[in-house]
């Protein structure tokens, strides 16, 4: 019997939630399972977590049997075999809490929270640019996606006085049959309305245009976002202001890397003989 199906067992056995304290005592005294580990109760704790409903870190399994739940006057995490979905009438809930994460867990959550300070310091480096930085800055983030057929070339700044409502142009070949057309609006607070996506239109229909990209270091509104989707016979896409710091994150632009740590996790095929 595996550790998982030692877990499995007790709690199917006990009908309800447990801590991982009491799973791993109840194994025990069962002898389902026979430990060899120097903290054992530590390998079920992150037995479970690694199969956990709702809880997600680069080692954690993608199958899940169990779920994290939260009972009245229980401090401590509890574990309960997971059925796929939550009852209506079950009085119990997913809680996430740090008081039972694995250090992975910890990792990786103080990761993801590093990368949401980094992208809003990138925002607010990005509002205080000038406005012509913003315009160079989408048009090269898109060479770097790969977009355009020579990430040096393929690529231009058109914005200024007369621009007429284009900022920006990808050539997708070499002799420029496939364009992109960009347009960028470096806004604090203020929301892109509706109007500004139909000049973007407008301006591309002049041109014989299908493909558009327009960026916003602010948000789009509703009514904004649904004239896009409406325009006929183009593509229009809208990056806001965190789509677009995810993008250069992602493609390391306006970050540099200090330093990265490795995670691990055993090997079973390496003690496969």
């Amino acid at each position: 019997m595996t550790i998982i199906e030692a877990i499995v067992n007790v709690l199917r056995e006990h009908g309800k939630a447990l801590s991982h304290k009491d799973i791993y005592d109840k194994i025990i005294n069962k002898k389902y399972y026979s430990f060899g580990a120097k903290d054992p109760v530590s390998v079920v704790r992150g037995e479970i977590r690694k199969h956990c409903y709702g809880i997600d870190f680069p080692s954690a399994s993608p199958r899940k049997i169990f779920v994290e739940v939260k009972s009245i006057g229980q401090s401590k995490p509890l574990y309960d075999l997971w059925h796929g979905q939550l009852s209506k009438n079950d009085p119990t809930k997913i809680e996430k809490t740090i008081k039972d994460q694995l250090p992975e867990e910890i990792i990786h959550n103080q990761y993801i929270e590093h990368t949401n300070n980094i992208k809003s310091q990138l925002l607010d480096a990005i509002n205080s640019s000038d406005p012509a930085f913003f315009e160079r800055l989408v048009v090269t983030l898109l060479l770097k996606m790969g977009y355009g057929w020579h990430e040096s070339q393929a690529g231009k700044v058109v914005g200024g006085a007369g621009d007429e409502g284009i900022d920006g142009i990808i050539n997708e070949d070499k002799l420029g049959l496939e364009k992109i057309y960009i347009q960028a609006k470096r806004y604090n607070s203020k929301k892109v309305p509706p109007s500004e996506i139909r000049e973007f239109i407008g301006s591309m229909n002049q041109k014989g245009a299908h493909k558009g990209v327009f960026f916003s270091s602010s948000y789009f509104t509703e009514q904004a976002i649904i004239s896009a989707e409406k325009a006929q016979g183009m593509t229009i896409t809208l990056i806001d202001g965190e789509q677009l710091c995810e993008y250069l994150v992602q493609n390391g632009m306006g970050v540099a890397k200090v330093s990265s740590y490795d995670l691990y996790e055993i090997d079973r095929n390496f003690f496969d003989y």
